[in-house]
Formats: C-alpha cells, sequence, structure tokens
C-alpha cells in the first residue's frame, strides 16, 4: 500500500446523525453504506453524505482517530464538519476535507 490509503470518514445520515468510520477505500465504502451493505447503523438512514474524510499512513493512526473522533460530542463533530478544528488536540497533516457527494 501507498502514503494515505487509510481513511476515517464522517457521514451525516437522512435521520441527521452522524457516523464515524474506517476504511482503506471511501468511495467503495459509501457506496456500500447507500446500497444497505454498509455498517448496521446505517442501514434504514440512507442517503448518507459523505462530510469530511482525513487521510494517513497507517492503519494504526487513523483507527486512533476514528475513536478520538467517537469520542467528540455532538457540538465538537460540528466543528469539525465546518472545519473550525475540533479535534483531539493532535494536529492531522494529512487530513483534507471531503466533497459532498450529490
Amino acid at each position: 500500500m501507498s502514503d494515505d490509503d487509510h481513511h476515517v470518514y464522517v457521514l451525516e445520515c437522512a435521520d441527521g446523525t452522524l457516523y464515524t468510520g474506517y476504511t482503506t477505500d471511501v468511495d467503495r465504502r459509501v457506496a456500500e453504506h447507500e446500497a444497505g451493505e454498509g455498517a448496521k447503523y446505517t442501514r434504514g438512514r440512507t442517503p448518507v453524505d459523505l462530510r469530511h474524510v482525513e487521510s494517513f499512513d497507517t492503519r494504526s493512526a487513523a483507527m486512533s482517530r476514528e475513536y478520538a473522533i467517537k469520542q467528540l460530542s455532538r457540538a465538537e463533530k460540528d466543528r469539525l464538519l465546518e472545519g473550525k478544528g475540533a479535534d483531539d488536540g493532535e494536529s492531522t497533516p494529512t487530513s483534507k476535507q471531503a466533497d459532498p457527494i450529490d
């Protein structure tokens, strides 16, 4: 695998809730969620909107960040999605904002 093959993503579900996950292929994983084949949580909450993606060099770093995002309050997650830097205090130099899916 090359650099940045590990991704943490945040989806906004049709009911307004947020789902955070890990993947090595964001497009494939979002398609799985849309098709009802993703996480049990997102089934029945489609359509989903990809709101945020961060990329990492290692699976370990991505999994640590996934856990940190899941620990944030909803208000902190909303600030993260708005790009205002609500995070666990660590910088993530390879993070990038996702383009919304129509």
